[in-house]
């Protein structure tokens, strides 16, 4: 017997609501239905009645809330939004699934523990990065061993852009920290097995339009030694590969996501002249010590992890946790080490603080077209063009 539908009610029709969230949700039309959708722009919500039938929309957040037919709320509108949207739709009774950044600020991820432990189980967090098939394949090799003990992995995401959207705009909750952060800091986090000991980061405005960083370069250390080197950067043209990992066997490189693995490992079988290193002074000519000739081993293959995931795998597993009680793969408590680390780095980085919700909230609504920074009235959307005045024929 076919599960029940989730019903789902979808808050913001933007980017991320309408090319991301409603595209998945569309994937798994036999797990989900989208129901209702809010949003302030009246001709997206007409969209949206066109694309799902029967999908009523909301202009107000409260009557969307009050919809008995929403099971569940999805919360992608902007991100200074997120936290206290998820935390009134819970209070609302509703399970919520709540787009990164799930906070801006440390304290306002405790604030979602705290409700998540007040509605168990009620709220889940959107880091489908987690579910990336080159992620899962390099972990995978990772704790295989067959790279030896791992000291050392660097991830990067590089372009060269002049952004000039509103997530370049820190009132707004911009930067590429806020971005694509939560995602590569969270892979992070996995790879140190949740256990992050020290953190650096520097934050830099490269080619961006607006006044949010576009460039992020983080070090996190775990408990263990190893050191994860992350870079998120929109002013690199030589790019350099998406995953590198060194350890004590042999490294790992990946040029591009779609492309192949490729290992270079010691060869098992090696002449080694020493064991132990020599105090003896060493002859005044010649080289440093005796060097010897390793043999090495070269693989290559595709990317094709055990676990046959991708970003879209997201909702499977949400509906599995709601539906069946299943574990849901992405804890709060692992969302809000991010933010932890994300909270440490912007103090490193005062220059693109947060600004407090209180002023966040206090920005214009009202529809007003913004050219560029300064930001305090950037949050506002541009307004809906307008139909042209029908001209009246002349007699």
């Amino acid at each position: 017997m076919a599960e029940k539908k989730i019903k789902v009610g979808l808050v913001g029709i933007g980017r991320a609501g309408w090319g991301m969230h409603s595209r998945e949700i569309e994937k798994y039309q036999d797990l989900y239905e989208i129901v209702a959708a809010m949003d302030p722009d009246a001709s997206r919500l007409a969209e949206m009645e066109k694309r799902f039938k029967g999908c009523k929309t909301y202009q107000d957040f409260d009557k969307l809330l009050a919809d008995k037919n929403v099971e569940l709320v999805v919360v992608a509108n902007r991100s200074p939004e997120h936290t206290p949207y998820a935390i009134k739709a819970l209070k609302a009774g509703k399970y919520v699934f709540v787009e990164k950044p799930i906070a801006l600020t440390y304290d306002e991820a405790k604030q979602l523990l705290a409700a998540s432990k007040k509605y168990p189980g009620k709220l889940f967090c959107r880091h489908n990065r987690r579910f990336e098939s080159a992620f899962n394949h390099v972990k995978e090799i990772i704790d295989s061993g067959i790279l030896g003990d791992v000291y050392l992995i660097k991830r990067r995401i590089h372009s060269f852009q002049r952004r000039e959207d509103w997530q370049t705009i820190i009132d707004c909750g911009g930067g590429q920290l806020n971005n694509w952060g939560p995602h590569i800091i969270d892979q992070g986090v996995q790879f140190l097995d949740c256990k992050v000991k020290e953190v650096w980061g520097d934050l830099k405005k490269v080619n961006a339009l607006g006044d949010a960083e576009d460039h992020v370069k983080i070090i996190l250390k775990g408990e263990s030694g190893r050191v994860y080197d992350m870079e998120i950067s929109a002013g690199v043209l030589f790019r350099e590969p998406v995953y590198s990992v060194y350890g004590t066997k042999g490294n790992l490189v990946l040029e591009t996501e779609g492309g192949k693995i490729q290992l270079k490992l010691l060869a098992a079988k090696q002449n080694y002249k020493h064991e132990l290193s020599s105090r003896i002074s060493p002859p005044i000519t010649g080289a440093f010590g005796e060097p010897e000739t390793l043999k090495f081993e070269d693989r290559s293959f595709d990317v094709n992890p055990n676990w046959e995931v991708d970003i879209w795998s997201i909702y499977k597993y949400l509906f599995n946790t709601i539906r069946k009680g299943e574990k849901f793969p992405v804890t709060i408590e692992e969302a809000v080490e991010v933010v932890r680390v994300t909270q440490i780095v912007k103090d490193l980085n005062p220059k693109f603080k947060t600004p407090d919700p209180e002023v966040v909230a206090k920005i214009d609504k009202k529809e007003k077209g913004v050219k560029a920074v300064p930001a305090k009235k950037a949050c506002a959307k541009a307004p809906a063009k307008k139909a042209p005045a029908k001209k009246t024929a002349k007699k």
